[in-house]
């Protein structure tokens, strides 16, 4: 398995990203995902999650309103778009994929996911 995230660097506060997340060796369709990142010096935190299907996300407060996850079966592909970015957002990104079916909002604990790509740094200036 394979989960590749892409889409960082360097913006103004704000701005907008949008992270991607390409899933190989994996029934992509039947995984739901996550979001997670962690900044320097601290630790790995919840950001969104999103059912198989796509019909349901869960997101933490702090991002409710200006982040939106989304998925595309057809293409393996897991999105985060990010609009009014802030300092604070600086983190490196990592995506993550659950088999398990769960309440919506266990997705946002780590321990949920079995597979994890290598994070894509984002960084917000002020």
């Amino acid at each position: 398995v394979q989960l590749q995230a892409s889409g960082g660097g360097l913006v103004q506060a704000g701005g907008s990203l949008r992270l991607s997340c390409a899933a190989s060796g994996l029934t992509f369709r039947s995984y739901n995902m996550g979001w997670f990142r962690q900044a320097p010096g601290q630790e790995r935190e919840f950001v969104a999650g999103i059912r198989w299907s796509g019909g349901s996300t869960y997101y933490a407060t702090f991002v409710k309103g200006r982040f939106t996850i989304d998925r595309d079966n057809a293409k393996n592909t897991l999105y985060l778009q990010m609009n009014s970015l802030r300092p604070e957002d600086t983190a490196a990104y990592y995506c993550a994929a659950s088999p398990r079916t769960t309440v919506l909002s266990q997705l946002q604990y780590s321990e949920e996911y079995d597979y994890w790509g290598p994070g894509t740094l984002v960084t917000v200036s002020s």
